[in-house]
Formats: structure tokens, C-alpha cells, sequence
């Protein structure tokens, strides 16, 4: 699905605009401007069309659903947004010194030529490389871990060249090493067109995959691969096929259709290239189908039957099946059984058990050893295993907060393992560990570029406890000499809180322009996430969402308690899901709030879940859950930011969207925002900007985002009274 601000000013910062330069009316539906006392420019208010929705004897009436455009080319809806993005550019016209400022400090960090560090697979080491002010990629191979002898597979800069938005997935190169097999969207509405590229001539055959997820996997044959199709409407990739080299798409096989629409699909592959997987998960359950890499005519295989509730997911080694799994264990447990007996659990042997506050979340398997990784108290620690012995270390890191994962470890007879590490205060670092000593090699630190000096830094993990007694961990970083602890520092928070997804605490170059001003930084690690284990996120979803919402408002409340934020400049930021976290926070407690910042914001939950032909609705009952289900229903309804707004004062707010999002649609967040304005009692700011060329993950390319994130930093820091 994978991916975070209630100032009251004597003087308000914003600069006062003179008062004809209004927006224009050039839509039907846009009514008279009228002039924001406190910016003194007209601010787009949108027409009222009465528009009913009755369910369970309740009827809900949406004056701004006409603002809903699945062709996103009417006339009306595209002047609207046109005219609150002229708003946001005129409001934020006094910041334009700062945002370029700001620009040019986020991009002054980055090293413009960059090399990441190679993995190996099969006979290549795999990397990538960008140059100079390109914006995208450059992908390369060579057959040496020293990167002689480079082959370029794929410049996606040259691909880029005729679009405004552009992205690459799912690169995949043919067990032979022949032909890479790659997705390419143009949209931003994460529908793919797969290529394919002759590695050996440069040439690109005409096989041309439309309409998919992106992702392939190839047949050991070399000839064929794997691919998953999406419905155009729901955009939920369904169906797995089969494609043959030089045959029509529409000759292509169905080998696999999920009929449940709860469930995603995706693919992957063996380690030892010997089976193909799809992988079917729901959002409290999963299974795989397995299908025989060299045998093109066989179709997948469940490799149980999938069980309401059970998630699991395999590892093969040998002629061995490791399985994490929820099975008899909440917070999971490692089993594994011979492939003869995998179909039966009645087989499946334990080999780490399920612990009550010990959550096991993944394993990597090679040729004599087992890593794993755990979370306890809200920190992940890696444990290599020797599977000859059974004897154990844990690897150690010295930060107090961190986050660490495995990635690129390809092959099984590897002697080392690849991880990812990173800090609040330490930059993104790569490590080869060696499985039998543990000997961590630095390969390779991010290198941030300006006076940045790591021991200027300091970071935190507290505990907040809430309103019914439950302790939030919260992860903190500040300068120490900007840093006081005196309730005098701006404090940014952030959150999501859903799918279970855990925002672990990491480096962020850019972060620290905000940070070199003197804001503390502070992610609310929720409930909604895995943070302290499974229970963490089944106390955040269904009927328990609203412990959401309060846990993030009692951290707030916290942070200004123990004076690590001033309460005249807290600002908050969440995105997507955390969006929705954004909105159902405002309308809760909108007086603890100088400025809130909703990226893409999941606003409207009622309208949308009951609504079954939009992207990511039936697969997320289990998430939000069924509101054709009266319980449900009431109780979305009593937290939808979009049904909640109510005449109050609500902080200064700055929202986001792309016009192309194929997450949360576009409208969400336009209605709302039409709706904040109608509704709110205060002079307080609403600005809406929509990227007309991107979708839910903003602007394509390494800097141009960098723009969005000035624009956010410009308004903080601007409310904040920052002076330029």
C-alpha cells in the first residue's frame, strides 16, 4: 500500500496583498470571491450543489460532491483547482525569498553524483548511479564487485525526457542476463507499461505489457514471464499472467484471478530461482500460491489454504520451508516444515516460538544461517543464527533510536549480509556483516554535504502516557545548541497510526533545515502501527481507530508539558492515512495547533468506503471496516474529518493532493477543504495545492520534490516567525 503542524501572532507573518488581485471566477462553479482578512486576497469558495447519500435510515448530504471527475478533465473541477493553486501562490508570495532559500539549502545537501552500493545477482553486481542535475536514475552492471567495466541497462533520464512525470519499477533482469524487463507509468496513476531491453544489442524488443503493476518475474526459460494485471477501475492488480517473448499481449495466459477483492497481489521468486510465488494478502490475512520456475505449462499451487485471520509467508532453503507466521502466536512466530509436508500445519515445527512482547517481523535465509529480525519496546534488533550449531549473536548498534533492515541478499551461499541502518542523527549507512564473525564494514555512509556535523545533533525515545493509561513511544531529535527544554522551541509532530505500518525513526538531510532554525522534531509512534507489537495495531484499527487520534493528541499535549515544544508554535504533518490522522486531530483539538500540514489526505472515509468502484475500498473493510454494516457506519462517521467539520476555529492548514492519485482521489481532500472554509470561524488560513501532473507520491524525480518540501518548511517557519 507504502510513503508528518496554533500560533496566535500579535502581528501575523503573512504579507498583506492588495485587494484586487482576486482569483478569477472563470468556473460555474465557483461563486464571488471573498477577500481572508488576516491575507488579504480572495480565497476560492466553491459552489454549494445539494447532493443526498441515505444508508441505515441516515442521510448525509455532500454540497460538494460535483467536485468528483473519475476523466479528470471537466472543465469546472480543473478551473477550481487552478484557482486555489494561484491562491496558495499568491498567499505564499511574500515566502518566495525563503522557498527559494530553502530550495536551494535541501539541494545544496545532496551530492549531484552519486553511486549506490552494488548487490549481487547471479553473475552481475547491480547499481545504481545519478549525475550531475539529472533528475532520475542511471542503472548499471558489471561483473565485478569493483564496478569495472560498467553496462548501462537503463538511463531513465533519456526515457524521461518528453514527460512531466516519469517513473520506472520492477527492473528485473532474465536469469541468463540477456533482457531486462521493466514498468514504466507517465501518469502517476501507478498503472504500468512493461518494456523489455536486449541487453545484449541495447535494443528494446516490441513486447509491450499495458495496463499492469509493473512487476515481473521471469520463467527460467528466459522466454517468459510473470505479471500481474489491474482492473482499470479499481486499479487493484487481480489477475497474474503469463507472457511469452514475441507474442501479443492479448495472446497472453491467465494463470491465476483473485476473485476476493480484499486481497492484493503481488510476485516474487525463490532464492534458489526454483519456484514462483504470488502473494496474497488482505489486511488480517495472507497466503502464496507457488508455481514451478521451469515448468511454463503448470499453474500456481495454494501452498495452504488460506484461513480467515492466519498470515503467513515463506522462505525456501533446500528442500525446507521457513514460515513466519501469526499462527498460534499474536505476535508471530518462525516455523518450518519439509516441502513433502507443507500443505499440512499439522507438520509445521516451531523454531522460534511467539512471544507476548517480542514481535518477530522477518527473516533471511542462506546457506548456513538464519537472520532474523525482531522489535521489542519499539526497537528492531537482527540476530544471525547458525543453523549448524544453533549458536546466536545480536548484531549491536550504538544509536538510542534507530531503524535497521536486510536488502539486497540475493544469493544463498553469500558469507555476509547486506543491511540498511540509519538514525535520527546518523545518515543513511550500508553494511556488510559477516555471518560468522559479525563484523560489521561500513560500505558506504551518505555523504551530507554543507557543515553538517553528526554531534550537533542529539535524539530520544520517550514514553507519553495517555488518556486511558497506555505509554506512546515517541522518537525526538533537535540541534543541542538550538535546544533549551524551556517550552520555547517550535516543535514539528509527526504520525500515520494505520496498516499497521511503523514510521521507525531515520536520518533526514533535509529535515535539518528545520532543525538549524531551532524546530524539534517528534514522530508519535501511535497506535494504528506495530511499534510495541501486533496488539499495537489491532488497538488502532475497526471500532478502536479513535485510540488513533487520541494517542497523537495526548503526545501534543505531552511535548508542551515537558516544555519540549513551545504551545503558541506546534505544528503537525501526516500523509495519506496520516492525512486522515491530520483531520480527525483538527477537528478534535484544532487550539493545540499553530499549523497542520495534510499530504493527500484520506478525508472523506464514509463516502469513499461505501463507494466500491474506487481504488482501495473493498480490500480495506478489514482496515476502517464495512459501513454497509450499521456499527461501522456510526462509527466512521463519528471520526470522518470530511462529516466532522464544524463552526470552530480551526488552525492555519496547508493541504496537498495530485490530481492523478490513484490512493486517495484527488476530490478528498478538495471537498474538504471547501467545506473548512465554509465552516471555520476564524481568519486562520486554508491553503490547497494540487501537483497536476503527479499523484499520491508527489512530483517524480529527485529535486523536483524538493519543491513541495520548501513550500512546507516556507510555511511552517513563516507562522513560526522565522525571519528570512
Amino acid at each position: 500500500m507504502n510513503v508528518g503542524y496554533s500560533l496566535c501572532f500579535a502581528a501575523l507573518s503573512f504579507a498583506v496583498l492588495t485587494a484586487c488581485n482576486k482569483v478569477p471566477d472563470t468556473a460555474h462553479n465557483i461563486e464571488q470571491s471573498r477577500i481572508t482578512e488576516n491575507a488579504g486576497i480572495a480565497a476560492p469558495i466553491a459552489k454549494k450543489i445539494r447532493h443526498e447519500m441515505s444508508i441505515h435510515g441516515d442521510t448525509r448530504v455532500d454540497n460538494y460532491y460535483w467536485m468528483r471527475d473519475d476523466a479528470r478533465k471537466n472543465e469546472a473541477v480543473i478551473a477550481h483547482l487552478t484557482a486555489e493553486n494561484t491562491y496558495v501562490d499568491r498567499t505564499m508570495a511574500h515566502t518566495k525569498a525563503l522557498q527559494d532559500t530553502l530550495f536551494n539549502e535541501l539541494k545544496s545537501r545532496i551530492e549531484k553524483d552519486d553511486n549506490s552500493v552494488a548487490t549481487k545477482k547471479g553473475d552481475y553486481y547491480y547499481s545504481s548511479q545519478t549525475r550531475g542535475d539529472d533528475e532520475y536514475p542511471i542503472y548499471v552492471r558489471s561483473k565485478s564487485s569493483d564496478g569495472n567495466n560498467q553496462q548501462v541497462i537503463l538511463d531513465v533520464n533519456e526515457l524521461a525526457k518528453e514527460h512531466d512525470y516519469f517513473a520506472v519499477t520492477g527492473l528485473e533482469v532474465s536469469p541468463n542476463g540477456h533482457l531486462l524487463a521493466y514498468g514504466e507509468d507517465t501518469l502517476s496513476r501507478r498503472i504500468y507499461t512493461i518494456r523489455v531491453k536486449d541487453l545484449v544489442s541495447g535494443e528494446r524488443l516490441e513486447d509491450t505489457i499495458e495496463g499492469s503493476e509493473g512487476d515481473v518475474v521471469w520463467a527460467n526459460d528466459n522466454r517468459t514471464f510473470y505479471y500481474i494485471k489491474k482492473d482499470p477501475q479499481t486499479l487493484l492488480g487481480y489477475q497474474v499472467y503469463r507472457h511469452t517473448l514475441g507474442t501479443p499481449q492479448a495472446d497472453d495466459e491467465l494463470v491465476y484471478e483473485e476473485k476476493d477483492t480484499r486481497y492484493y497481489t503481488s510476485i516474487g521468486k525463490s532464492k534458489d530461482h526454483q519456484k514462483i510465488y504470488i502473494y496474497h494478502e488482505s489486511t488480517s490475512a495472507s497466503g502464496v500460491s507457488v508455481i514451478d520456475a521451469n515448468d511454463t505449462g503448470t499453474l500456481p499451487k495454494r501452498f495452504i489454504e488460506r484461513e480467515p485471520e492466519l498470515e503467513y509467508s515463506i522462505k525456501k532453503h533446500g528442500d525446507w520451508y521457513y514460515i513466519v507466521t501469526n499462527l498460534h502466536a499474536v505476535n508471530f512466530q518462525l516455523m518450518k516444515v519439509h516441502q513433502s509436508q507443507a500443505h499440512d500445519k499439522g507438520h509445521w515445527q516451531t523454531v522460534i516460538a511467539g512471544r507476548d512482547n517480542v514481535k518477530l517481523e522477518d527473516i533471511e535465509l542462506f546457506k548456513n544461517h538464519l537472520v532474523y529480525k525482531e522489535r521489542e519496546m519499539g526497537q528492531t534488533r537482527l540476530t544471525i543464527r547458525d543453523l549448524r550449531n544453533q549458536n546466536e549473536q545480536v548484531i549491536v548498534f550504538n544509536d538510542p533510536t534507530y531503524m535497521v533492515d536486510s536488502y539486497g541478499n540475493f544469493e544463498l551461499d553469500n558469507p555476509r549480509l547486506r543491511v540498511y541502518y540509519s538514525s535520527m542523527t546518523t545518515p543513511d549507512t550500508h553494511y556488510d556483516i559477516d555471518l560468522i564473525s559479525g563484523e560489521k564494514t561500513v560500505l558506504k555512509q551518505r555523504n551530507v554535504l554543507g557543515d553538517f556535523t553528526p554531534s550537533n545533533y542529539a535524539s530520544e525515545r520517550i514514553y507519553v502516557t495517555t488518556r486511558d493509561g497506555v505509554d506512546v513511544p515517541v522518537s525526538l531529535v533537535y540541534r543541542k545548541d538550538k535546544f533549551k527544554k524551556d517550552g520555547s522551541n517550535p516543535l514539528l509532530q509527526y504520525g500515520y497510526g494505520s496498516y499497521g505500518a511503523t514510521m521507525d525513526p531515520r536520518f533526514s538531510s533535509s529535515r535539518l533545515s528545520l532543525l538549524d532554525r531551532g524546530f524539534v522534531f517528534a514522530i508519535a509512534h501511535i497506535r494504528g502501527s506495530q511499534m510495541l507489537g501486533r496488539p499495537w495495531y489491532e488497538d488502532g484499527k475497526l471500532l478502536h481507530k479513535k485510540n488513533t487520534f487520541n494517542d497523537f493528541i495526548d503526545v501534543t499535549k505531552s511535548l508542551v508539558a515537558q516544555k519540549y515544544g513551545d504551545k503558541e508554535r506546534i505544528f503537525a504533518m501526516g500523509g495519506s492515512a496520516g492525512g486522515l490522522l491530520m483531520g480527525a486531530v483538527v477537528n478534535q483539538a484544532p487550539e493545540l495547533y499553530s499549523g497542520v500540514i495534510a499530504a493527500v489526505p484520506f478525508v472523506d472515509v464514509v463516502t469513499t468506503m461505501l463507494d466500491t468502484s474506487l481504488p482501495l475500498t473493498t480490500n480495506e473493510y478489514d482496515e476502517w471496516g464495512n459501513p454497509n454494516e450499521k456499527v461501522f457506519y456510526d462509527y466512521m462517521l463519528s471520526y470522518s474529518p470530511y462529516d466532522q467539520v464544524k463552526k470552530q476555529a480551526y488552525p492555519h492548514m496547508l493541504v496537498t493532493t495530485g490530481l492523478h492519485d490513484s490512493q486517495v482521489q484527488y476530490f478528498e481532500p478538495a471537498k474538504w477543504v471547501a467545506k473548512l472554509r465554509e465552516y471555520k470561524t476564524d481568519n486562520n488560513l486554508v491553503l490547497f495545492k494540487t501537483d497536476m501532473e503527479a499523484g499520491h507520491g508527489g512530483a517524480s524525480g529527485r529535486f523536483k520534490s524538493l519543491q513541495d518540501t520548501a513550500l512546507y518548511y516556507a510555511f511552517m517557519l513563516d507562522l513560526a516567525g522565522y525571519q528570512q
